[in-house]
């Protein structure tokens, strides 16, 4: 196994996801749009995993499929996030290149220390957000991801809030990022080991 994958899970996955006729992401810029959980996202994130550890194969690099389209029954935008974990001992700007040749168009750290942001496809369909791997953020991205997967009655209550928002702010994107903000902060408070 290397890097969380095994290269027979990232060939299947690879595979269901070149099988699948509408591959379900993609995201015009400055709208926000909710769509219902896709079975097909987890299949989607191995084949994208892949495809990242082959454009990166000289560098450490752990990767974990984060955000909404993680949580089986969640509605979520149609853009698969990554969240990418570097080794603490290698500089995080030695992947921007690597990335780049995957097809990811780097867009800095969007103010926050220790993170690097990039996005692939028109409309956008993938984020990448590299952090330390272990690092608060790792573990803030992990812990989020983790409580909504395990606590379905907070799950609901965190789609009805984005379902709300997303009527309210359909072109508003960090309106909507502030209107859920609350309740990102205090799972992240909750359930972390920060």
């Amino acid at each position: 196994m290397q890097n969380g994958y095994s290269p027979k899970d990232a060939k299947s996955g690879a595979l269901a996801a070149r099988e699948s006729s509408n591959l379900s992401l993609g995201l015009e810029s400055g709208i926000v749009r909710l769509v219902e959980y896709d079975e097909r996202w987890p299949a989607l994130f191995a084949a994208e995993s892949a495809r990242i550890l082959s454009a990166v194969s000289e560098l450490p690099l752990t990767l974990e499929h984060i955000g909404s389209t993680a949580v089986p029954g969640l509605c979520a935008k149609p853009v698969l996030d990554i969240l990418a974990g570097h080794a603490p001992a290698v500089p995080i700007l030695q992947y921007v290149a690597p990335f780049e040749r995957a097809g990811y168009q780097h867009r800095g750290d969007g103010g926050i220390v220790g993170h690097q942001f990039f996005r692939r496809g028109q409309p956008r369909a993938y984020h990448i957000h590299l952090v330390e791997r272990g690092g608060r953020l790792w573990r803030e991205y992990l812990a989020f991801r983790d409580y909504l997967r395990s606590d379905r009655p907070a799950a609901a209550r965190y789609a009805e809030i984005k379902r709300s928002l997303a009527v309210q702010f359909p072109r508003d994107r960090e309106a909507y990022l502030t209107g859920k903000s609350g309740f990102v902060v205090e799972a992240i408070r909750l359930n972390s080991c920060t």
